[in-house]
This record gives C-alpha cells, structure tokens and sequence, in this order.
C-alpha cells in the first residue's frame, strides 16, 4: 500500500516538539511515532518541575499510557525519543549551548504546543508564556538552517471578541512588544490595574496573550515557513491511540467528570448554543497535516486553520448534557456522590440561589459527616473550585461562535480519503461523521478510565451503589417536595396564614 504523503513528508525529518508532556503535545507525539515510521528523531523541550529533572520527567514521559500502542506495535520507536533541557518562560528558552546547536543543525519541523490556558491566570506570567514565549520560540527558528515548517497552536477562541472568526490573524487588543515592556517595567499593583485595558474585549489573559501571540508569527516570523492552527475545546480522542483517551482533568473534562459523580447539579448556560468540541486526535492529523502543507506550498504568508465542529457537526450545550446523563448512569464512577441530574440557566441570580441548595449546602453536610468520621473534608474546596471555573467560563457557555473552515477543508481534499490508507490522517470534514452519542460514551467511558483511574471490573459494584444513590435522590426529593406544599400551606391556605390576613384587611370593609 502506498504510503500517507503525511507519513512519507516525516520520512527522515527531526521534529522539535514544545509542550509535549501536555495532553495534545503527548498525543502528537505519540502519534508521530506510530505512523511516521521514517521519522528521524522526536526533540522534546522539557523543564524541570517540582524537583524532578528532565531525565526523569523523559523516562516518566515515555512510560505514560498514551504509548500503549507503540510499546505493542513499534517499541524501537521510543528511542527517536530525545529530551532536551529548556523553558519558554526563560531567555534563550534555557537551551544549553551543545543543544541549541544540535536543534539549530537538525531540527526540519516544529511544533509549538507550549502554553498556560488558565483563564484566570496574571497578565505577566501568560503574557510572558503564551506571547514572549512564542517570540523565543521563533528566535530560536530563525537560527535553524533545515527547518521546513513552524506550526503555532492557538486557540479558535484567541478571538473571543467576535461572533465569526474567519481563518485570518486579526489585530490583537494590544501591541505584544508594549504589554512586554509594561511586564518588565510595572509593579504586580499596578499591571493588575493595567491588565483590563491591555486586554481590551477580551474575557480573559489566556484569549488576549493567544491573540498578542498569533500577531507575533504572522507579522514577525522573520521568513520562518510559519502556520497558525486553531483548535476550539479540545476533548477525548475520538478514535486513536484509543476510543476515550486523555490524560487531563483540566477545563470541560472536569466539569463531564463532576457531572457524571453528581457532584455538579447546575450549570450557567444556555441549552440552545453550540458547543465547539475537537478530539485531540483531529487536532493532531491537523496539526500533522499542516506541517506538510507548509513545507511542500511555502505560502507567500502565513495560513491560519481554525480546527473546529460546530459548522460541520454541531451539538448544544443541552444535548451533549443529555449524552452524558444517560452515560454516566450506564458507566457510573465507583465514586459518584450523587445520582447524575443537572440543568442549566442563562440567569446568574437563579443559578446562585440553586447553586447554594445544591453545591454548597450538600457539600457543607457531607464534609460535617466526613469531619466526624475522622476523615478530611473536601467537599466544600470542589464546590468552590466549581464557583470559580464556572465565574471564569460562563463568558463561553452564555456564546456561540462561527468559525470558518474553508482552508482545513482544502488541506482536506488534497490528502487521500482516510478510508484508502492504513494510519490515516483523518480531520476536517471528517469530523461531520462523528456520532456524538458513541463519542461520549466514550469520553465517559475515558473518564473513569485515565482520569479517575476506575478499571471496568469495578462497573458491577458501581452500578449498585448508583442505584442506592438513586433511590436516595428519589427520596430526597420527595421530601424537599413535601416541604414545599408545607410552606405552601402554612404561607398561603389556612385559615389563619398571614397572606389570608393581609387580603382580608385588604377587602371591603
């Protein structure tokens, strides 16, 4: 069988990879291991954290799940594998001498995947990650005499300050070189003062330093072969390495994993918008994908791809909760703490009423029972944790967005259908084939698996204590009903209730 253009574009290509211990830089990488066989070499760029340097965190990295497959089907591939000591929060990304050399000598392809995405997160520390540290990325590309293609991953939301977002770079809210020197030179007082201005509409540091970032590739790229991809809220994997695969708990897979415990009730939302999902694997073919095309088009500038679902698959807020209500209760975790149910409302008073009755107040009396059980309380810190993602995300759950895909689907339509070669390199239009039903059922199924580590032998023992917790919520609700019709009765039908006494003071005499 003929080879992917893909896989044989890789064939004898040194790759630098930056943000690969991240959940799509770990799904890249895996997946340029297992279907490039020709590859050369993989350059990771590690820091070291928390005390365990960077031969550790190679050697952790490469004993991860995520390379299941290869460990079966192509072990020998792990060895392309080379980390090298660096940071892009730091000047001159902390490279060595010798291993800037050896990046600047053999390096034919990179990608960009480093990044901090809390929303909440200052304007220095993700002004200097997401925007400085691209511009040092870059610095670094311009010194490299085989590179072939610089590939940026952004975001489809680097431009939430507009309904539709065409798959071009739009002016960012500030200058990056000006929001850098107002970094270096201003207090953490006074920038904090700054940082709502710098920002402009924008909701968020994470959007603005993502769109300050795009800014610096497209107009100071410096003749770097460069190409944007944007992907939208990036999800399981939808097929590889694995049906449900991911490794992090951050942004929309912990608020899933929360609803299906039953530990989140209610949402601040709208059930009527899309929500734009991507599996990590769409993203990586994209990511993969593009990388060829830069290198055998050389585009005059620089080509954006907005990596998105909505146009071709869309699925709303309420359905995809529906989807996981019904998976939840067919797969539950082991460690559900309440029967899984949630609704949503587009009012932030309703939604702070029911969030007390249902997050704070269940949550306060069962870390009282925990207290008195000897065991530590955690309750309350989730529902605060919830309280605070929930403040930062609302912007996203309350919006919709139209993203134009007009380029990833030419890129599309110059590869070979994903059905005529083995490892193919599906995306794009591809993703209009997703049945969301079984999707989920496999994100939830993922969930229990990687995330809250569950093996499926615990299903049986699950599903007995969900029907335990079902019965619970039945009775729970009966009485928070019966207590209704009381204050009902005492407020408003005897005879002596003080609405029936104000009326009759205000009748005729």
């Amino acid at each position: 069988m003929e080879e992917h253009p893909v896989s044989q574009f890789f064939s004898g290509a040194c790759v630098l990879v930056t943000g690969a211990t991240g959940f799509v830089g770990k799904a890249l990488v895996e997946k340029l291991l297992r279907c490039c066989p020709g590859l050369a070499a993989v350059y990771l760029l590690v820091r070291p954290k928390r005390g365990v340097d960077v031969a550790a965190r190679h050697a952790r990295l490469l004993q991860h799940h995520v390379f299941d497959r290869v460990r079966r089907e192509c072990p020998q591939a792990l060895g392309k594998v080379c980390s090298v000591r660096g940071d892009v929060a730091l000047p001159g990304l902390w490279l060595d001498e010798p291993d800037r050399r050896e990046l600047c000598a053999r390096v034919t392809v990179v990608f960009h995947a480093a990044a901090t995405v809390k929303f909440d997160e200052s304007l220095r520390v993700a002004a200097n990650l997401n925007t400085a540290g691209t511009q040092r990325v870059l610095e670094l590309c311009r010194g490299m005499d085989k590179l072939q293609a610089f590939v940026h991953v952004s975001t489809a939301f680097s431009n939430a300050d507009r309904a539709e977002v065409g798959e071009r770079v739009y002016p960012p809210p500030a200058d990056p070189r000006g929001v850098a020197s107002c970094c270096e030179a201003l207090p953490e007082a006074a920038l904090d003062q700054a940082a709502a201005a710098l920002r402009g509409a924008h909701p968020n540091t994470y959007t603005a330093t993502k769109a300050m970032a795009e800014w610096l590739v497209a107009r100071h790229s410096g003749g770097v072969p460069a190409a944007i991809v944007r992907p939208s809220i990036v999800t399981a994997a939808w097929r590889e390495p694995a049906p449900g695969w991911l490794d992090n708990p951050g942004g929309i897979t912990g608020v899933v994993a929360e609803m299906a415990r039953g530990t989140v009730r209610v949402l601040l939302g709208d059930v009527r918008l899309v929500v734009d999902l991507v599996p990590v694997d769409v993203v990586v073919n994209a990511l993969l994908a593009v990388a060829w095309r830069t290198a055998t088009s050389r585009p005059s500038e620089v080509r954006v791809y907005n990596c998105t679902s909505g146009s071709l698959r869309p699925v709303t807020w309420g359905a995809l909760s529906g989807l996981i209500a019904e998976h939840a209760r067919a797969l539950p975790s082991a460690r559900c703490c309440w029967y899984p149910g949630f609704r949503y409302t587009t009012s932030r008073a309703l939604f702070a009423l029911l969030e007390l009755l249902l997050h704070f107040l269940p949550a306060f009396v069962v870390d009282l029972v925990r207290r008195a059980a000897g065991s530590r309380p955690v309750m309350l810190g989730l529902a605060r944790r919830f309280h605070k993602s929930t403040r930062n995300g609302s912007y996203f759950t309350l919006r919709e967005w139209k993203f134009h895909g007009d380029n990833l689907r030419a890129l599309a339509a110059a590869l070979p259908s994903p059905d005529a070669a083995e490892g193919a390199f599906f995306f794009a239009t591809d993703v209009s084939r997703i049945d969301w039903d079984q999707y989920v059922r496999s994100y939830v199924l993922g969930i229990r698996r990687h995330i809250l580590g569950e093996p499926d032998d615990s299903l049986p023992e699950a599903r007995a204590r969900l029907r335990r917790l079902r019965w619970l919520d039945r009775a729970v609700r009966a009485l928070a009903a019966a207590a209704a019709l009381r204050v009902v009765h005492v407020t408003c039908l005897r005879r002596d209730a003080p609405i029936r006494r104000l009326l009759a003071r205000l009748g005729p005499a």
